[in-house]
């Protein structure tokens, strides 16, 4: 669903760039409480598979395909603050390095893939998971409608975003019917991968996933007819035992993510997305301008001047990943050591 350049007109990019400014520095803000030492690396990895899993296009229709948004899985994962960022970085790595939505429309795909997505999935998981079973089967579930309804409430945005700065003269109506209809086919393939990797890491670290938090009912025992609560669990592990486990998580992760976007990739279905086939069909990119980083070394995904286009493709993902993991550790090493610092207010005054 990446708006490339020309689909908006320059005053509404301009007012989705104000609106993605204003949503990342609050979520700047948000993450500082979101994160510790266990989930900051976790976020950058975070980012970097979805980064890999949206070179991942899945068939949904004839001609059709889709692809995952991540905002739902960034957001259940680490938080919905967290999760606007994630998505937030990959969108700027997407667009600068392999011309992959449009620099103008950036404001537009934030808004649309990284705002919309996180805040609709988490706003629904957390009513799902207050009515469900408090179990990790119930996070998984909650995950899995949470992803489905978010992306064709993105292709809602849309919509609207289009309804209002359009640039091409095409009924509202008909695109809606197509974008919604569509995206609800995509949306179950993002259901599928979000509940699946949800339900994978709580499998085998629960306390690494941000929507699974506080949902463990607590452990009652019958005493003398009565329910009381359980004694205290044990004292958490040591910290450095927990550090040694999340290292062994993110590198597993890191892996995966290099093979789907090194490897995997390659054999993704190489219809147009959802977006792209509504455009074309509808007149939707009758004025669409070429990206400004076309000429970029790995546009299109594939690194220019390597002839076997296997090689170049993976080659592309794996440094797309690779950058992605960087910029994103960076981005959410800093805001966690700004979380660390005491504020001005709170510091102990100095003696005269």
């Amino acid at each position: 669903m990446h708006v490339p350049d020309g689909f908006i007109n320059a005053p509404v990019s301009a007012v989705t760039g104000v609106v993605a400014a204003a949503a990342v520095a609050v979520s700047l803000r948000g993450a500082r409480r979101e994160l510790d030492e266990k989930t900051a690396p976790l976020a950058g990895l975070v980012a970097a598979f979805i980064f890999a899993v949206q070179m991942l296009n899945f068939p949904v229709a004839a001609g059709t395909s889709g692809h995952l948004l991540g905002g739902a899985l960034a957001a259940i994962l680490v938080g919905p603050y967290t999760g606007v960022l994630c998505v937030s970085v990959v969108l700027l790595m997407q667009g600068i390095l392999f011309a992959d939505g449009g620099l103008t429309a950036l404001g537009v795909n934030i808004t649309d893939m990284a705002i919309t997505t996180t805040v609709v999935a988490y706003v629904l998981f957390r009513a799902l998971v207050k009515v469900l079973p408090r179990t990790r089967r119930s996070v998984t579930v909650a995950s899995f409608v949470a992803a489905l309804l978010s992306v064709p409430a993105a292709a809602l945005v849309f919509t609207a975003i289009y309804a209002l700065g359009g640039t091409t003269d095409v009924p509202i109506s008909k695109v809606l019917t197509a974008m919604v209809g569509v995206h609800i086919l995509i949306g179950i393939g993002e259901a599928v991968i979000t509940a699946l990797t949800v339900g994978a890491v709580i499998a085998v670290r629960p306390d690494l996933v941000h929507g699974a938090r506080g949902l463990t009912a607590p452990l009652k025992l019958r005493v003398g007819g009565a329910l009381i609560d359980a004694p205290a669990a044990p004292a958490p592990v040591p910290a450095a035992a927990r550090t040694r486990s999340t290292r062994k998580v993110w590198g597993f992760g890191i892996v995966t993510a290099l093979l789907l976007a090194g490897f995997v990739s390659f054999y993704a279905s190489a219809s147009p997305d959802g977006l792209e086939k509504v455009a074309h069909d509808k007149g939707i990119d009758a004025k669409t301008t070429q990206h400004a980083s076309s000429d970029s070394p790995l546009a299109d995904y594939s690194v220019k001047d390597i002839g076997d286009a296997r090689l170049a493709g993976g080659l592309a993902g794996v440094i797309g990943v690779g950058v992605t993991v960087a910029v994103g550790s960076g981005v959410f090493w800093a805001v966690r050591r700004r979380r660390a610092e005491p504020a001005a207010d709170e510091r102990a005054p100095e003696r005269v």
